[in-house]
């Protein structure tokens, strides 16, 4: 992770003009289900925002680890496709493991980062639903962090006419783990439960000590996880499931950077954004004695699961 902003002295270190327009409410949507299942339209809004702050996002946003890496790719393959690629935190790691690496981002503001910051890449324009590859040209597609952006069933056909026969699928998520020891204690002082399943209702309670501001610093974090599913009838084994988990150390100003490349954050009216950035680094001094350069290790997970192609 890149070195910390300078401290904002209690606010956030970046400018209300520096966000999208406001395009949803200061609430987080229903955190009972998992990202894949909230609305299209929700979808589109959220998936289409982290634009705005790209170079927060490859500065704060953390590489899936090297050993996920080598599990879906223990030999060197011919041509891997870095689906929904961002800034380019999986694409850096598959440089030294394909003879070419396409690296596929809709956003054109991510996908200048990602030039700029992975030149051995091929960057082009493109989504999971509409790749510009030719039929059977790719040996695996690999999509961290953006899988559940997608809509399934297209984007499974398009993976499936782009892979040569027997070839690699993998979606990755990775970041905090819900279950680590920073964030259940987040949420044991906030007050807020970790939803595992569908049961907890979109208007729940929230009792914790921010109220609705608790539930949206800890917004997706105590969503469902989400994970690779293969519909009936999809052209693909049943997929298997590699976790990872590693500690990084990490500072108020870090801690605030990362919140600001969440797209329920980023999303938010200026005027509810600057109250969350001042409110939780306020949580994070008082509760947790978090300020200036003292730090806190963050337990982060990589879920990896991986599928082949049948056709």
């Amino acid at each position: 992770m890149s070195p910390p902003p300078e401290s904002g002295g209690g606010r956030s270190p970046f400018p209300a003009s520096h966000y999208a327009p406001t395009v949803t409410s200061s609430q987080p949507d229903d955190l009972g289900v998992p990202l894949s299942a909230l609305p299209d339209a929700v979808k589109a809004v959220r998936s289409g925002s982290f634009g705005t702050v790209a170079a927060e996002y490859e500065r704060f946003r953390a590489s899936p680890p090297e050993s996920a890496v080598t599990w879906l790719l223990p030999s060197r393959v011919g041509r891997v496709v870095d689906l929904g690629a961002g800034t380019g935190a999986l694409t850096r790691l598959l440089i030294d493991r394909a003879d070419e690496v396409v690296a596929i981002e809709p956003d054109p503001r991510m996908r200048q980062v990602l030039i700029n910051e992975v030149p051995g890449a091929r960057a082009v324009d493109g989504r999971g639903e509409s790749m510009p590859l030719p039929d059977h040209a790719a040996d695996a597609v690999l999509a961290s962090s953006s899988w559940h952006w997608m809509e399934v069933g297209p984007t499974l056909d398009e993976v499936a006419r782009v892979l040569v026969p027997g070839g690699l699928l993998a979606a990755l998520w990775s970041g905090p783990d819900p279950d680590g020891p920073f964030m259940s204690q987040a949420r044991e002082l906030l007050g807020q439960p970790r939803a595992r399943s569908t049961e907890l209702p979109a208007g729940g309670a929230d009792t914790g000590a921010g109220g609705g501001l608790t539930r949206q610093i800890l917004g997706d974090a105590v969503r469902p996880v989400s994970r690779l599913e293969i519909p009936a009838g999809a052209p693909f084994e049943p997929p298997e499931l590699h976790v990872d988990r590693w500690d990084v150390a990490l500072d108020a100003d870090e801690l605030i950077g990362l919140m600001s490349t969440l797209s329920w954050i980023i999303t938010m009216d200026d005027e509810s954004r600057a109250n969350l950035f001042v409110e939780a680094r306020r949580l994070l001094s008082e509760l947790l004695g978090i300020e200036g350069e003292v730090t806190v290790d963050v337990t982060y997970r990589c879920d990896t699961w991986r599928t082949r192609c049948l056709a």
